[in-house]
């Protein structure tokens, strides 16, 4: 069952996607009702749960679960992905690939890189110790309060020198 974002408590799940371009305003009207319609239906053994999604930076889908009534399953989970991979040919993008990191510049605008070749761009400066990183550890809505982290406090720390 649908239920807005914010009434989802701090304790639930989510799974945030990025993709490397803005969403156009026709793109997040379309994934808001695609989105809206999954989540009225979102279900894990035949038992709806309170669902939700946000769109963050016009670039990121935050998609939540509470689960605290029943544990999202695989077959739920699977559901879900099978709904962002229809938005990803509808709107030719890419969602699901996790081999990406999503960083902010200096004007707060989201670039997204392949993860495949990141380090060359922390040791040639273009990423610095303060830019900030998507935070790949985030799993529950209160860990969206540290949604971004600078790279110096991220995985990208091993590539800059002591």
């Amino acid at each position: 069952m649908y239920v807005s974002f914010d009434q989802l408590p701090a304790h639930s799940r989510i799974w945030v996607y990025q993709t490397e371009r803005q969403f156009s305003p026709t793109d997040i009207s379309l994934i808001q009702s695609t989105l809206k319609r999954f989540c009225e239906g979102w279900n894990t053994h035949g038992n709806l749960m309170p669902t939700s999604f946000q769109i963050l930076e016009s670039q990121l889908i935050v998609l939540g679960v509470d689960e605290s009534g029943l544990g999202a399953s695989g077959c739920s989970i699977d559901s879900s992905v099978k709904t962002l991979r229809e938005l990803e040919k509808t709107l030719n993008i890419n969602l699901t690939d996790q081999g990406k990191v999503s960083l902010k510049n200096n004007d707060g605008q989201v670039a997204v890189y392949p993860a495949i070749g990141i380090k060359s761009r922390v040791l040639s400066g273009e990423i610095g110790q303060k830019t900030l990183v998507l935070n790949p550890l985030v799993k529950i809505k209160k860990d969206l309060e540290k949604v971004w982290i600078s790279a110096n406090d991220s995985w990208l720390n091993k590539y800059f020198p002591n």
